[in-house]
């Protein structure tokens, strides 16, 4: 079972730190739309590439304020549960298998 918890809690690793760089992106991305950046510009471009696949369906099912998207921070929300919930779950899940 030494095996089996150690995987379980690096992959709780691996995933937080995946999730952790996600949100960080997704943050780039917010910040950057607050400038109105050149569509060009490759780091704009990588920026949408990655976060859009997971913002469009959220800013969709979102009601628009005023000109503010919300979906940034629905997803951030999203993060930190999946991190405090699901990964946490799984590292102690790890650490019970000892």
């Amino acid at each position: 079972m030494l095996i089996l918890s150690n995987f379980l809690i690096a992959a709780a690793k691996v995933i937080n730190i995946g999730l952790s760089f996600y949100m960080w992106i997704i943050i780039a991305r917010a910040v950057i739309s607050w400038v109105n950046p050149d569509p060009y510009n490759p780091i704009v471009r990588f920026l949408n590439t990655v976060t859009e696949p997971v913002l469009y369906p959220i800013r969709r099912r979102l009601p628009f304020f005023g000109g503010f998207d919300f979906s940034p921070i629905v997803v951030i929300l999203a993060i930190i549960f999946i991190q405090t919930f699901l990964v946490q779950s799984l590292a102690d899940l790890g650490i019970s298998l000892r």
